[in-house]
């Protein structure tokens, strides 16, 4: 493809091509994964100044690209990613040329050793890893005055759509894939940081089930609440990343869980006619600081549900957010972090919380711009996960979020599901370790991206991918930011 043809197909055609569209593209020999690359550089060159959605572009990616043209060819692709260029978030390890940094200066010129699970599910996918995308800096985990999508390493991350919040912890992979630099991406969710940003860039999120994903290798925030999923332009590009990352991993013991998926089809679940009979749980309670044009677009929204078949219960969870253990990612953070940083590249110098916080110290002013509270009130606990208010919130968390919020209360009144509008209570399932998914609804009135939530019990997904398809069908609410 010469240098206008090139051109014309990418202001024209590549924007929101979903990945089955481009895999057509690439089988009919109309498009190689070269010029894919190359489009998405374009676009990253042209349209991130602003955004600042990108951290870094691998290197490698268009060779990687060449070669997979070359297999392409000879043996055929390796699956529906194939020779697909997707953005990962900058707490994932690369084993590459490409730095892994949490969005901090202090870990700017860090080599992972080698590929974080995921990373090496989806190169064995066929997969091109195109880039690592800004996040909020240590996962908003450094300090409670941070603005979501800020990092010292990355500056600001701005949502494509205007002056909005872009979201956080997985603002770049969100506002990149928004703007089509990239056709999907992997974000990391503790408490809200796929879901959050999803909705605000009028994207699909999906925030596993713990145990479907591996974490390893990922730089970690709270072991019982992390786990990566994708951000994606439609249901079924992001179902199709799901698929890829979802496996067994002997260096993460609670995927043992996912072995009841293997060789599983989740295409199975796109079903237009997904949401009929279906019963949905509303619990008001969570969303009492809704902003008015939100409610609105929520209530349409809920209309569109009961247009498809679904049924709407006014419930209770009986669980308030302000219940649920911080304590849980507090104490965790501590004894994660130092372990990631222990076993990290010995070449690098930052080895534990303590020196992350003393770098911040002496670059003061490229470090401290909004303080460092979090870092050092997690650096005060023992790490030894020993005090009684970090196991005294945890089985608050398993038994008001798990056990009495989502399965004893959704049970109560016959529910499938909670539906909610854009990441309100999303700490519920969060603490709870199970699945919600994300679908865009619309811009509300002022124009800032809107998304409902269904969120349901552990290993729900196939459940969840049938009301995000057919609801995503029946409201075609995903908007290109202008």
């Amino acid at each position: 493809m010469h240098h206008q043809k090139l051109e014309d197909y990418r202001k024209n055609k590549l924007d929101e091509m979903t990945i089955a569209q481009l895999q057509k593209e690439m089988e009919t020999g109309k498009l190689t994964s070269e010029e894919l690359v190359l489009m998405y550089k374009e676009n990253i060159s042209l349209r991130d100044k602003n955004t600042r959605a990108v951290l870094e572009i691998n290197p490698d990616a268009l060779l990687i690209a060449q070669a997979l043209d070359f297999e392409r060819k000879h043996k055929g692709p390796r699956s529906k990613l194939h020779g697909i260029p997707l953005l990962v978030k900058d707490n994932m390890d690369t084993g590459d040329k490409m730095h892994t940094s949490a969005g901090s200066l202090a870990m700017a010129d860090h080599y992972a050793l080698r590929d974080a699970k995921v990373v090496e599910k989806l190169r064995a996918a066929g997969a091109i890893i195109l880039g690592k995308t800004n996040m909020t800096e240590w996962a908003n985990f450094m300090s409670d005055k941070m603005t979501n999508g800020y990092s010292s390493r990355g500056g600001q991350v701005k949502n494509p759509f205007g002056a909005f919040d872009v979201g956080g912890s997985s603002s770049g992979s969100a506002a990149g894939v928004a703007s089509n630099l990239a056709t999907a991406a992997v974000g990391t969710e503790t408490s809200g940081s796929i879901i959050n940003p999803a909705a605000q860039n009028s994207l699909v999120g999906i925030k596993p089930t713990i145990g479907l994903i591996s974490r390893a290798g990922i730089i970690p925030l709270s072991h019982t609440q992390d786990t990566a999923g994708p951000l994606a332009r439609t249901v079924e590009d992001a179902v199709t990343v799901f698929a890829a990352l979802v496996g067994v991993d002997p260096d993460d013991e609670i995927t043992l869980f996912a072995e009841q998926f293997k060789g599983y089809d989740w295409q199975q679940h796109l079903k237009q006619e997904g949401l009929s009979g279906v019963v949905f749980g509303v619990d008001r309670q969570l969303f009492t600081d809704i902003t008015e044009q939100q409610s609105a677009t929520f209530e349409q929204a809920m209309e569109q549900l009961r247009a498809c078949g679904a049924t709407i219960k006014e419930i209770d969870l009986g669980a308030d957010q302000e219940d649920l253990g911080f304590a849980v990612l507090l104490h965790e953070f501590k004894s994660d972090l130092n372990a990631y940083l222990a076993r990290s590249n010995p070449d690098h110098r930052i080895r534990s919380m303590s020196d992350i916080i003393s770098y911040n110290e002496e670059h003061a002013e490229q470090m401290l711009k909004f303080g460092q509270n979090l870092l050092e009130q997690a650096n005060g606990m023992s790490g030894n996960l020993t005090e009684r208010e970090y196991v005294e919130a945890l089985e608050r968390n398993r038994f008001l979020a798990a056990e009495q919020g989502m399965n004893k209360r959704l049970g109560q009144v016959g529910a499938d599901a909670l539906v909610l509008p854009q990441d309100f209570g999303c700490n519920i399932g969060a603490a709870a370790g199970f699945p919600s998914i994300t679908v865009p609804a619309g811009l509300t009135e002022s124009g800032e991206p809107f998304g409902i939530t269904f969120a349901g019990q552990a290993f729900d997904e196939p459940k969840l991918i049938e009301y995000a398809y057919a609801f995503e069908q029946a409201a075609a609410g995903r908007r290109r930011p202008s």
